[in-house]
């Protein structure tokens, strides 16, 4: 049995769901998303909350279940709350700043890094070393802030680079004389 599969969905307030077929479309406050299903589950949305339930006993239907209950669970969220990375930049001289839907990075390259923020998403820096992603879609989100990170990771001598805030970089001991 699937623990997360059995837990229903709860809808909060403002936020509402309809299923047809097995298409899950979810509206709210910040947007609308939705979702299809494989053939191997059933979705039905009773007394504000949704429900996930496996068509057989197969291995493939049990996986359905538990992944198809957590995809409507982060649709809900995504409509309702939304979905955040904050990144943060450690080094001599690394910068960001927001022009317009273009990002730019001074990383210690010869170049600045220009990367173009993709629709759907919204990227704003507070400070100068730090940057903030926000969306509705959390595959989305996650991606783009890995594709920013992509650019200068962290190094494990100096810790210089670009970083999630909760990440711990292992740090290792230099060369001795």
């Amino acid at each position: 049995m699937s623990r997360i599969g059995k837990k229903p969905v709860e809808l909060p307030s403002g936020v509402s769901a309809t299923v047809s077929g097995q298409t899950v479309e979810v509206k709210g406050p910040k947007g609308s998303r939705s979702f299809t299903a494989t053939d191997d589950v059933t979705i039905k949305t009773e007394d504000n909350a949704i429900t996930v339930t496996p068509r057989g006993t197969s291995k493939r239907a049990r996986q359905q279940w538990g992944m198809s209950r957590s995809m409507v669970e982060n649709l809900v969220t995504g409509v309702s709350t939304g979905f955040k990375k904050e990144l943060e930049i450690n080094g001599v001289g690394y910068r960001a700043n927001i022009q317009g839907t273009t990002l730019k990075l001074s990383l210690g390259y010869s170049h600045e890094v220009n990367f173009e923020v993709p629709e759907g998403v919204t990227v704003t820096s507070p400070k100068q070393t730090e940057i903030v992603v926000e969306g509705i879609d959390q595959q989305l989100v996650g991606q783009v802030a890995a594709n920013i990170r992509e650019w200068r990771k962290p190094e494990p001598y100096k810790g210089k680079g670009i970083k999630y805030k909760d990440e711990y970089i292992f740090r290792k001991e230099g060369k001795k004389k």
